[in-house]
């Protein structure tokens, strides 16, 4: 692997780490097997790769402008083969990796490269073979991007792992390490290993297939210790097609040039705002939340600021249901949520005031949880809801016995989920009823524990023998309380919130609990479905592209995904003392994650306008955010935005920046500088609209004036 732009060229594949093009994996022996010999047709543009176990696989080679197409064409004796790993391939860069999209990358000048794969389907998905549940553990991992800046102590070392903060449950605690070289990981399809070199790992599993997995995405925290879980079969859903790009090129036009070719040429989804990919940091635009339960001048303050995207954090957690038929304000939108002076709206009456500003608005969800109540929780479960065992009623039961046997008490002693393992959500459904119980007998007749009938409302009723009992798959408390959907009822869930972005103009979500799209057992496979279904439901109804934020960010949801404001105050930036994350590391973790894969990072909710508001801090805020590509939501409270001295000159500050984020103006060089918190800004409107004055400002001086100017196409 080279760079050819540059002479001499530097060999970056490492010789002591062969990179095999393609292995399978039997799950079952945690066996891989490596291609043993590989010929090549040329006018097919074939591989045949023959394996020790028998297999023959072909894979198509198909070259393109900017990087390397792969196909799996086909595989013979493919028993006890059901995984394909596209990888691992090795390299010697040690400076980032994107686990996300899987990207080994040196940003220093005297490199500046990059190499990477994309999953050019929904079934091939980043990682190894070996990832339980297809989606990789959430821990840190010690690496060092610059080993003269931040040396690692004598008692550390390249690729340890280490445990997450806090005690597994309030994720704000999650982030516990300051210390540039622990790095927090959101995936697995680049790491690095024992000397600090990146390689990247894309796979496709066999999901035709019917298995059992033991999962937790905290496994190494007592509240989210793993559980057992039936994962049944998806039709039609196959390793065979498989495929992925194979590309490189160097890294500071890697996302814009390559990157956004791969997704343009293979037609992945690709967002826009204003007409541009939303990957593109021209379009890393901060969105407005709000608090203050007053919305009279919000959309006026949202289009003064330049901002796109109002996030109504007023209104309370967003729960989907599909029962309203996505009329959440009721049929004839008689619901009125949104306060204001001259009377309540609803909220397709809100839209009707944002649409026409070119803003669009959102609520806080709680992605896919079936709270009690709705339509396929209670009081009549669906009979698609997602289960963690199947077992068998050992006897008859009637209406009001308490005393429920099984046939075979395996696993039903775990709490459900594996996060949280919230007690008053251990249930199993037999019928259309939901029964609470917690633990189960160890000897014959194995009999349910604490038993509670017709729990959520259901109706308790009569079971025969040999009835099926479903240990539910459930969420966690704090609000998040509910049933998870098999994969079939997630595709209508996530067609229902396009129904509810249709009717009520709402654009945006705030997918809360987007690691529910885990509990399938599906992992980003299941992420990616959620998403395709609701986009395209979305595009069918010809409404602008979704824009979309959450509470995580993974493979599956790269592409879909807008931004990544979470959490917020002084755990993610603290403007005072001018440091990511001054409270806890989250912050300093999310920037470097985001960065890493081509991603906005974020200040989370943040930055409130208030009456000791000034002008500096947010000209400082705007800085930063253009020179390490971030977002944010700005906290908006009308009353207390009316309080302040200089709101108007804070609007105008944050509109001049935005304005020239937009226009593309600010070089790579500059934006260097930009990042550096130390520094102080402010930037000026010049003549027209397409140049703005930039301005170091020393001990409170305007100094240095640098012009910039609208980049050609924006």
């Amino acid at each position: 692997m080279k760079n050819t732009t540059v002479t001499p060229n530097r060999e970056f594949s490492p010789t002591d780490k062969p990179s095999p093009l393609m292995c399978l994996y039997d799950s079952h022996k945690k066996k891989y097997y490596e291609p043993q010999q590989a010929k090549y047709d040329i006018k097919t543009k074939t591989f045949t790769l023959n394996y020790s176990n028998g297999s023959v696989a072909k894979v198509v080679l198909s070259p393109k402008a900017k990087y390397l197409k792969l196909t799996l064409q086909s595989l013979t004796k493919r028993e006890g083969i059901d995984d394909i790993q596209w990888g691992s391939y090795h390299t010697n860069i040690t400076n980032l990796f994107g686990e996300m999209i899987g990207v080994a990358r040196d940003t220093t000048k005297v490199v500046n490269y990059a190499i990477g794969a994309m999953a050019l389907n929904d079934q091939t998905t980043g990682g190894i073979s070996g990832t339980v549940g297809d989606a990789a553990p959430f821990q840190y991992m010690i690496h060092s991007p610059d080993p003269k800046r931040f040396p690692l102590p004598s008692d550390l070392h390249e690729g340890q792992i280490f445990s997450i903060g806090g005690e597994g449950r309030i994720d704000v605690y999650f982030y516990s390490h300051p210390e540039e070289y622990y790095r927090i990981l959101y995936g697995n399809s680049a790491l690095i290993d024992e000397k600090g070199r990146v390689y990247i790992t894309y796979h496709s599993l066999d999901r035709t297939k019917r298995r059992e997995i033991l999962f937790s995405l905290i496994p190494m925290k007592e509240a989210n210790i793993p559980n057992h879980i039936d994962v049944p079969a998806i039709p039609k859903v196959d390793y065979i097609g498989s495929s992925i790009a194979l590309w490189g090129s160097p890294d500071n036009i890697a996302l814009m040039d390559v990157l956004q070719n791969i997704v343009l040429s293979e037609k992945l989804p690709y967002p826009t705002v204003n007409g541009k990919w939303i990957k593109d940091p021209s379009r890393y635009i901060p969105d407005v939340t709000t608090s203050g339960n007053l919305f009279d001048s919000i959309p006026s303050y949202t289009k003064q600021l330049g901002f796109k995207a109002i996030h109504a954090n007023d209104l309370p957690n967003y729960r989907p249901n599909r029962g309203v038929k996505g009329y959440i304000d009721g049929k004839a939108f008689e619901e009125k949520p949104f306060k204001f002076t001259s009377g309540n709206k609803s909220h397709k009456e809100f839209s009707e005031l944002c649409i026409p500003l070119g803003i669009t608005f959102g609520r806080h969800t709680v992605c896919t949880a079936l709270s009690q109540g709705s339509k396929d929780a209670s009081p009549i479960p669906s009979d698609s809801l997602c289960y963690q065992q199947r077992r068998l009623l050992a006897k008859n039961l009637n209406a009001t016995d308490t005393i429920i046997q099984v046939n075979d008490p395996k696993h039903l002693e775990e709490i459900g989920s594996w996060e949280g393992h919230s007690k008053s959500l251990n249930m199993i459904k037999i019928g259309k009823e939901l029964i609470h119980y917690l633990g189960v007998t160890s000897t014959y007749p194995y009999t349910l524990k604490n038993v509670k009938r017709g729990y959520w409302g259901t109706t308790a009723a009569n079971h025969k023998a040999n009835d099926t009992i479903y240990k539910m798959q459930v969420t966690i408390n704090w609000g998040y309380d509910g049933l998870v959907p098999n994969i079939d009822l997630q595709d209508k869930i996530a067609e229902d919130y396009a129904d509810v972005a249709k009717i009520n103009g709402m654009y945006f979500m705030d997918l809360d609990g987007q690691e529910f799209l885990f509990n399938t057992g599906q992992g980003y496979y299941g992420v990616k479905r959620f998403f395709r279904k609701m986009f395209d439901r979305a595009a069918s109804y010809k409404i602008p592209d979704l824009r979309i934020t959450g509470a995580t960010l993974s493979e599956g949801s790269w592409h879909y995904q807008s931004v990544w404001n979470v959490g917020g105050g002084t755990n993610m930036y603290d403007v005072e003392k001018r440091v990511w994350g001054s409270s806890t590391s989250e912050g300093k973790d999310l920037r470097d994650v985001a960065f890493a894969n081509f991603f906005p990072a974020t200040f989370g909710g943040n930055f409130s306008i208030n009456k000791n508001s000034k002008v500096e801090d947010y000209e400082h805020v705007q800085a930063i955010s253009v020179g390490v590509g971030a977002t944010y939501m700005l906290g908006l409270d009308q009353n207390s935005v009316e309080s302040s001295p200089q709101k108007y000159q804070i609007f105008k500050a944050i509109r001049t920046w935005e304005d020239a984020r937009a226009a593309n103006a600010f070089p790579d060089d500059l934006k260097r500088k930009l990042a550096d918190p130390k520094r102080s800004w402010t930037l000026e409107k010049g003549k027209g609209n397409s140049t703005w004055i930039l301005y170091e400002k020393i001990n409170g001086t305007k100094t240095n004036p640098i012009t910039l100017t609208r980049a050609e196409g924006y």
